[in-house]
């Protein structure tokens, strides 16, 4: 929700981008605005002195009445009890019950300027903060009209005032038209540290309550970024889009409405920052400024976690770090697919620094985490601290050797003894890096891939990549793009003997060190080998997995998840959520040979295979697919899939059994069902028999036209009616063989 110098309060989706409801509030700014859930009301101040109510539902005013006797600055509403704080020009704070009729029952007197802002502390409730351009901040209590105490430091008016909402430090941050912002310890009434930077007065400042950001707005159209724990400068934005003069924000707590979302924003010029609104339990931060309004998403919802190979799994909520182990739950535990693990928790430790990445190292032994532009190497079990250092990104090779990207320019090796080996200088900006069997570098527009021993380049791939995925076996690896991904084979003979023969390497590297396999046209979100399978969650949230370029469907996942590994003796493959649940899905791994040897052709093994596998696996009875797959490709077989499907839905459905219809019986609900039968027939002699490559120019132009409608388009629309045989290809004239010699090959 946003309020406007406009005089109308908006309330918008942010998912749609749409507005939702607008109320025309007065003719004149309208300063604060904020939602009271548990009424599903909005009460809005503005500068004509009335404080208005509105169902946001019905749009129908609640309330009107005089509150002040100058401009209405801010509204602040009290968390579970009926009250409703406002404070104003006239230099007062009051105290408004709306289970009183809205009855004003206490006024607090004490600044000598304009009140800009007044909040309560969310870890004691009875206390509220204000800020004045008197200088000062004052913490009040409920039931009394004097301040408690007053904190003062700046040396211009004070516009903001937000309280720090973790459990840990009973601070609350300021700022002020000195173009500073201060963190001030309200249990020792002193000014913990002072954040300068902005070349205008703040404005607007808030403590994320999900990560350990300060965020801090200012007339000088910027938003700064701050770690709330080091006070370090960490980014400063300013964005755009929305035109409309915005002067306070509000989130609703369902997580339904706002504003806008941008990501990766930069400069647009929007003029004068206003406000800042978060929601707790997301990483969404909106904006408001002169020109316009902007939502942000900052961070990633993917949850900092590792699993090893043997099932514990290591994750950092912010800097607490907390570890479970899967074999916990036991073997004799019945847990259904995609039911929450009954784990439980256990305090491993806290991080010297705000984790963003943690990966353990291939044996399980050390845990890697980076964040802040550095790194920390610790033990898994004891999480003691073994090495450090600067790092925008940490990656381990499939030896236990750790390479560290500095800088866009400088990446640097570690041996297994976390001693440093080798640096590497790229002649083009490393924006990422991926480790592996190989050590990859890339930037926007390609990938290149370097061997650890001696940094040498291996190879040159041109695809924008946004990450790399290697099987154990070192033979295959996945390069995932935005809209695709690709899984090639690397030939490590061949660039072994290479490399050894003494032949230079050019730009490119060496040219048949990988070999496309396949291309697969979904966007990969996290990925992992097994054997030679790899499983995927793609845009979409299903869980698949890809074996010779076949892609199979595991799971509908109901929510955003996240890969973390394969146990290859529970023959499940675990999943985590944001939330820190983590989930299992069986994927046997006799299944997935089957079906890589049947891809691979050598069916005398899969047999082999075969009896191992559980005979419930063998049939996914998906009947209602098999048959519109049938309609599709073998039409001849509909009957049979039909006949199989009403027998398994007389079980829970007779009524819709019995509506199903069989082509058989009723071909005149089936458009073209009969030709479909004669092309099914036709072509069944030619499949199999492939022209050669050479010729493949003069097939590609019709590679997608239905065979279908070009045997209509031939007239071919009967089964003669003497016999009731299908069209053969003798029937047909020269240019009807043609083309049909054309569209089946």
């Amino acid at each position: 929700m946003s309020s406007l110098y406009s005089g109308s309060v908006c309330i918008w989706n942010y998912q749609t981008q749409t507005m939702v409801k607008s109320f025309e509030v007065s003719e004149l700014p309208v300063r604060s605005a904020k939602f009271i859930a548990q009424k599903q009301w909005v009460v809005a101040g503005a500068d004509d002195m009335f404080i208005r109510v509105y169902n946001y539902n019905t749009m129908d005013k609640v309330k009107l009445f005089e509150a002040h006797t100058d401009y209405i600055r801010c509204v602040a509403v009290h968390p579970t009890l009926p009250y409703v704080l406002s404070s104003s020009d006239d230099m007062l704070i009051k105290l408004w019950d709306w289970d009183k009729g809205w009855m004003c029952t206490q006024i607090f007197e004490g600044h000598s300027h304009y009140v800009m802002q007044v909040t309560f502390n969310p870890k004691d409730t009875n206390t509220f903060a204000s800020a004045s351009l008197d200088r000062t901040v004052k913490i009040w209590s409920l039931g009394s009209p004097d301040p408690n105490f007053t904190l003062d430091g700046h040396s211009k008016g004070v516009n903001c005032v937000d309280y720090f909402t973790g459990g840990d430090r009973p601070y609350l941050i300021t700022g002020s038209d000195d173009q500073t912002a201060k963190v001030w310890d309200y249990q020792t009434k002193s000014c913990v540290q002072t954040l300068e930077g902005h070349a205008h007065n703040v404005s607007a400042v808030c403590f994320h309550p999900e990560l350990p950001i300060i965020m801090t707005g200012s007339e000088d159209g910027t938003v700064r970024l701050w770690h709330s724990t080091t006070y370090r400068f960490l980014c400063y934005f300013c964005s755009s889009l929305w035109l409309c003069d915005v002067l306070s924000l509000c989130l609703h707590l369902d997580d339904v409405v706002l504003l806008y979302m941008l990501e990766n924003t930069l400069n647009y010029g929007l003029e004068r920052v206003w406000a800042l609104g978060y929601m707790k339990g997301s990483r969404r931060v909106v904006i408001g400024y002169d020109e316009g309004t902007i939502m942000i998403k900052i961070g990633r919802e993917a949850p900092v976690a590792s699993m090893d190979s043997s099932g514990k799994i290591i994750w950092a909520k912010h800097n607490e770090v907390q570890t479970v182990n899967i074999k916990a739950v036991g073997a004799d535990a019945e847990i259904a697919d995609g039911e929450r693990l009954p784990l439980a928790v256990k305090e491993l430790g806290s991080c010297d620094l705000y984790p963003q990445s943690l990966r353990h190292n291939p044996n399980g032994r050390f845990v890697a985490v980076c964040g802040d532009g550095e790194y920390i190497i610790y033990t898994a079990l004891a999480w003691r601290n073994r090495s450090f250092g600067s790092a925008l990104e940490i990656v381990w090779s499939t030896e236990g050797e750790y390479a560290a990207r500095e800088s866009t320019s400088k990446i640097k090796i570690y041996s297994k003894n976390f001693q440093e080996r080798k640096s590497i200088r790229p002649a083009f900006s490393g924006e990422r890096i991926y480790g592996g069997v190989l050590l990859a570098i890339c930037t926007n527009d390609f990938i290149c891939f370097y061997d650890w021993a001696e940094c040498r380049l291996i190879r040159r791939i041109d695809v924008n990549v946004k990450n790399v995925y290697w099987a154990d076996s070192g033979d295959l690896v996945t390069i995932a793009s935005d809209s695709s991904f690709y899984i090639l084979k690397y030939n490590r003979d061949l660039v072994s003997s290479h490399l050894d023969g003494g032949a230079s390497v050019g730009e490119e590297g060496v040219e048949d060190a990988f070999e496309l396999l396949h291309e697969i046209n979904e966007r990969v979100r996290t990925g992992l080998w097994v054997g030679d399978c790899f499983i995927y969650n793609n845009s979409s949230w299903r869980l698949n997995y890809c074996v010779g370029g076949e892609v199979t469907t595991m799971f509908h996942l109901d929510r955003p998840m996240y890969l973390l590994g394969y146990l290859a003796n529970q023959s499940r493959v675990y999943l985590i959520d944001k939330e820190f649940n983590v989930v299992g899905y069986t994927l046997l791994l006799s299944l997935i040979e089957y079906k890589t040897l049947v891809m691979r052709g050598d069916l005398e093994h899969a047999n082999i295979i075969l009896p191992s596998i559980p005979k419930e696996q063998h049939n996914s009875n998906r009947i209602p697919e098999a048959a519109l797959m049938a309609r599709s490709y073998l039409p001849s077989k509909v009957s049979d899939i039909v006949s199989i499907w009403k027998k398994d839905l007389q079980k829970v459905n007779s009524k819709a059994a019995e509506s199903l219809a069989d082509p058989a019986e009723y071909p005149n609900l089936f458009e073209d069902w009969q030709i479909a039968l004669n092309v099914e027939a036709t072509v069944a002699p030619k499949r199999g028999v492939y022209p050669p490559a050479e010729e493949y120019m003069t097939y590609a132009e019709r590679s997608n036209d239905s065979l279908v409608e070009v045997f209509k388009s031939m007239n071919v629309e009967e089964v003669p009616s003497d016999n009731g045989d299908p069209v053969h290809e003798e029937q047909l004239g020269s240019a009807q063989k043609h083309m049909l010699y054309l569209l089946v090959h």
